[in-house]
């Protein structure tokens, strides 16, 4: 069983944005400290035997200048590379292209701080509709299932999809759509536009397929 409360309370969310070549860019970061070295982090994130022990099947070539393509989702190349302490990669998914930086630092010889920052990643209209949820639960459950399978606990793909289904992940993303909705009212967001859309990310993630 997942304390899912201990879960979503472990991690930090902030809405923001960064000035990219092409003009202002919004993000959003996730960070979370882990019970493990920087090494241990740093090969979990970037090995393709463990990426899908606790994300998903990975593909390609991880290495700087490769191309990845993780099974179902976001594929893309590796920008830059500085092990083991960060990378910056495309996310690209659904016809548009995003990226990824990814964090790590050592808080101490067996603690790790991991922040993601994924920039610029939806379209104007799609971030209308849903906002930063729309993501940011896909990511806190990500941060999750990495914090699973560096404790020891981790769950097989079947098995992780079963509890996304179950009454407990559903908790889990509703909990983490109304985190991204305070984080977002924080970053200056009208709270009526951010409730509403935190609502129908929520109502997305958490249907009960017909």
């Amino acid at each position: 069983m997942i304390d899912v409360t201990q879960e979503i309370n472990a991690v930090r969310r902030v809405v923001g944005s960064r000035v990219l070549e092409a003009g202002e860019a919004r993000t959003v970061t996730i960070s979370r400290t882990y019970a493990a070295a920087i090494e241990d982090v740093w090969d979990a994130c970037t090995s393709a035997e463990r990426i899908p022990r606790w994300f998903l099947p990975v593909s390609g070539e991880l290495k700087l200048g490769g191309r990845y393509q993780l099974e179902g989702n976001a594929g893309g190349t590796i920008e830059r590379c500085d092990p083991p302490e960060s990378f910056f990669a495309t996310w690209e998914f659904g016809g548009e292209v995003s990226w990824i930086e990814v964090r790590l630092t050592a808080a101490a010889a067996e603690r790790t701080r991991l922040e993601i920052v994924h920039i610029a990643y939806v379209s104007d209209e799609r971030w209308a509709e849903f906002g930063p949820a729309a993501v940011g639960i896909g990511w806190d459950s990500i941060v999750m299932g990495l914090s699973l399978h560096l404790s020891g606990a981790e769950m097989d793909l079947p098995d992780r999809m079963a509890w996304a289904g179950s009454d407990e992940g559903k908790r889990f993303m509703t909990l983490s759509g109304e985190r991204w909705c305070e984080a977002h009212i924080a970053s200056g967001a009208d709270e009526a536009d951010a409730r509403a859309m935190a609502g129908r990310t929520i109502a997305a993630y958490t249907a009960t397929p017909s």
